[in-house]
C-alpha cells in the first residue's frame, strides 16, 4: 500500500476530497507560470495559501508547498508564515542552496528535491543532495515551461533495486490506470499525482482523485 501526494490543489472542495479518500499529502503549487499556481501578488500574495495549507492540516493531511527557483524572502515566507509540513523544490536550485535551506529547514519541516530522472547518470547523481525526500519525475519535454506537470512518464525500469539514503516518491505522467503498475515496477511506497487527476490543465477532478487513490493504496 503505497502513500500518496495529491499535487496542485487549488481549492477546499478538492482538498476534502483527497482527505476523504485516504491521501497523506496535498501539494500547492507557488509558481506562476503553472495552471496549478495559488501565489497571488502583492503584501497578502500568501494569504490564500495559509488558508489552503491550514486547511488541509485541519483535515489531517499533510501539506507540501511546490517552490521553483524561489527567492530568499519567499522562502522565509514560506516557511515561517506558511509553516507546511515540507517544502518541495522543483527548479534550477544547487546543492548549496538546497543544504542551506534544508539547514533552515531543521526542526521546522522537511525539505524535499524533485529531480527528473532519465539514465543511470541522473540516478547517480542523487547523491549530491542533502534533503529529507527525494521526488523522482520524469524530465520534462525540452519544449517545457515548466518542470514538472507535464503528465510524461520516465522509463520506470530505471529504478529497479532503487534505495536513496532517503525516502522517496515516484512521479511523472501517473494516471488511475497505471499507478499501480509503476509501483510494482519500480518498488516505490509513494507516489505524487497533479495532471493525472485533471480533466484539463489545473482543474482537478473527484472521481479521478479517489480512483487513483483507491488504486495506489491496493497496489
Amino acid at each position: 500500500m503505497a502513500q500518496v501526494k495529491i499535487c496542485g490543489l487549488k481549492d477546499t472542495a478538492h482538498i476534502r476530497a483527497a482527505a476523504e479518500a485516504g491521501a497523506d499529502w496535498v501539494g500547492f503549487v507557488l509558481y506562476p507560470k503553472s495552471p496549478r499556481n495559488i501565489l497571488g501578488e502583492g503584501d497578502d500574495a500568501l494569504d490564500e495559501v495559509c488558508a489552503l495549507s491550514d486547511f488541509a492540516q485541519d483535515l489531517g493531511l499533510l501539506s507540501v508547498i511546490l517552490l521553483v527557483d524561489p527567492d530568499e524572502d519567499l522562502f522565509d515566507d514560506v516557511l515561517h508564515e506558511v509553516e507546511p509540513d515540507a517544502i518541495q523544490l522543483h527548479g534550477k536550485e544547487t546543492p548549496d542552496q538546497v543544504l542551506r535551506w534544508w539547514r533552515d529547514c531543521s526542526g521546522i519541516c522537511e525539505l524535499w528535491r524533485a529531480v527528473g530522472v532519465s539514465t543511470e547518470e541522473d540516478l547517480e547523481a542523487l547523491e549530491q543532495w542533502r534533503v529529507d525526500r527525494l521526488l523522482i519525475d520524469a524530465k520534462p519535454p525540452e519544449d517545457a515551461d515548466r518542470p514538472g506537470g507535464n503528465g510524461e512518464t520516465m522509463d520506470w525500469s530505471l529504478l529497479e533495486g532503487f534505495e536513496p539514503d532517503v525516502p522517496w516518491l515516484l512521479a511523472g505522467g501517473l494516471t488511475p490506470e497505471n499507478v499501480e503498475t509503476a509501483i510494482a515496477a519500480t518498488g516505490a511506497t509513494a507516489v505524487d499525482v497533479s495532471s493525472g487527476v485533471e480533466s484539463a490543465p489545473g482543474l482537478k477532478d473527484e472521481d479521478l482523485i479517489r480512483a487513483f487513490i483507491d488504486a495506489a493504496k491496493s497496489a
